[in-house]
């Protein structure tokens, strides 16, 4: 598996990333990853990085996104903080990530049973933590379609505020970045919502959140495949 460069990397669509995450996920939960010679891989971007992607994921640490999508270093951009929230420093990121280092996707990636959500659900209050779950507050506020017990303890109602969070962060990329925005826009860039399964592997990506060639979206799909 050869790393990335500055010409394979431009000859990557923002629908060609995508589809290398697909794979990469299929892999990963088929127990078929890719051999690759890591060595060699930290020689060859010792002078240079140019992934495809950008993920940003929670920090739990059943997430690594180079494990999940089963790429190599040099392959992807990797934003971890609890809850995956949407900040400046994350938007500052991100745009460095596209505009500046040349990638082509970005990946808003939740998943099941995080620790986060669940936080934000109990309203939970610890120093500098509140700051963070107040961030996915809207999100538990959002919800409508559960009516009782509203807490972690119902794993329906922190599954539904899971989802909405993810789409409300693919929604707050859009608008708070003007740069990133553009990008996406004028298809130099994709942008998924998408949900990692801590109990089987898989990722759903969330087709309906999908912003790719002038906002064109694909049509629905619920679990990666094989592409």
């Amino acid at each position: 598996m050869k790393t990335l460069n500055k010409i394979s990397q431009a000859n990557i669509t923002p629908a060609k990333a995508l589809e290398l995450l697909k794979a990469g996920n299929t892999r990963f939960v088929d127990n078929l990853r890719l051999n690759r010679n890591l060595l060699q891989m930290v020689n060859d971007t010792s002078d240079g990085q140019w992934p495809m992607a950008a993920i940003v994921s929670c920090m739990d640490s059943r997430t690594s996104a180079e494990l999940i999508f089963d790429q190599g270093l040099g392959d992807i951009f990797s934003i971890r903080l609890a809850g995956g929230v949407i900040s400046d420093n994350v938007l500052g990121s991100l745009e460095y990530a596209c505009k500046i280092a040349g990638s082509k996707f970005i990946v808003v990636l939740g998943h099941t049973k995080c620790g986060a959500i669940k936080g934000a659900c109990d309203a939970v209050e610890l120093g500098n933590l509140t700051g963070l779950l107040n961030k996915i507050a809207p999100a538990v506020f959002a919800e409508k379609t559960i009516q009782t017990e509203r807490n972690s303890h119902n794993s329906k109602f922190v599954e539904a505020v899971n989802h909405l969070h993810i789409e409300r962060s693919v929604q707050a990329i859009m608008e708070q970045s003007n740069i990133l925005r553009d990008m996406i826009q004028k298809g130099e860039v994709g942008i998924i919502g998408a949900v990692y399964d801590v109990e089987t592997g898989i990722v759903a990506f969330k087709e309906h959140t999908l912003i790719l060639e002038n906002n064109k979206s694909a049509e629905p799909a619920t679990t990666a495949v094989a592409v």
